[in-house]
């Protein structure tokens, strides 16, 4: 049992370590607003925080990131208000279009646009393409879960997480976060 054990934490420790100090892969999104953002070369300069969804699963769990990470990283505080500061980071939210899904692409980005906060649209990019280079580069698992990433300022990775929302993944990504607050 406790040879078991074992196996399976190193196994998580090599998955969660596995992406750290890499550089982020290029990704060319369009966002919402119909900009189009190419990560990490735009962004460099700041720490970003980019999550990533490969199937409509994953969208799903991503969607439950979106108010938590807006009200954390996003939202500006009133300025004289006792907690004014905020964090100095970029954040995308990234539908990827891979394979039979490309076809879908304007249709979707159309419904999405009209259906999301417009206060979040400048911060959703959507994705065409192939995932091969993403899959190896960011050595994730499976297409069913949205996976996260901060970039440091120089676009490598420093941290790495998955699946749906939670307070303690939160809590995490705030403290490695803790270098861009302002």
């Amino acid at each position: 049992m406790k040879y078991l054990f074992l196996t399976v934490a190193l196994f998580f420790s090599y998955v969660v370590t596995a992406q750290i100090d890499i550089q982020f892969p290029l990704l060319e999104g369009e966002s919402l607003t119909r900009e189009f953002v190419t990560l990490p070369e735009d962004v460099n300069g700041k720490y970003t925080l980019i999550g990533l969804a490969f199937s409509k699963k994953s969208e799903k769990f991503l969607n439950g990131w979106f108010n938590p990470i807006y009200q954390s990283f996003i939202f500006k505080p009133d300025g004289n208000s006792l907690f004014a500061g905020n964090y100095d980071v970029n954040v995308f939210f990234v539908p990827m279009f891979t394979g039979a899904k490309r076809p879908a692409y304007e249709k979707v980005m159309q419904k999405v646009s009209e259906d999301i906060d417009p206060r979040l649209r400048p911060y959703v990019l959507f994705y065409k393409g192939t995932m091969k280079e993403y899959k190896r580069t960011l050595d994730f698992e499976g297409k069913e879960l949205p996976y996260f990433y901060i970039l440091n300022p120089n676009g490598k990775v420093i941290y790495t997480t998955s699946g749906q929302y939670s307070d303690r993944k939160m809590q995490i990504i705030t403290e490695k976060l803790e270098p861009a607050w302002n």
